[in-house]
């Protein structure tokens, strides 16, 4: 399960197609170095979109992607 909270670098290292959905919703900068130490609500807030439901997309693609 993915929080707010966690690191962007963390997300990515659980399942590397969340960069997509990262990508999708506007958040290009997902290979930058410095994003890869913001947690997700940081980088949400950097680039104006909504944690919880950029969180929600994540954990939905999570509960369907194969082991």
């Amino acid at each position: 399960m993915i929080t707010k909270d966690m690191k962007i670098g963390d997300i990515i290292r659980k399942n590397f197609d969340i960069v997509e959905i990262l990508m999708a919703s506007g958040m290009h900068c997902v290979g930058c170095p410095s994003a890869q130490g913001e947690t997700l609500e940081q980088a949400c807030m950097v680039h104006g979109i909504d944690s919880d439901e950029l969180v929600d997309k994540i954990n939905e693609f999570l509960e369907c992607a194969p082991a």
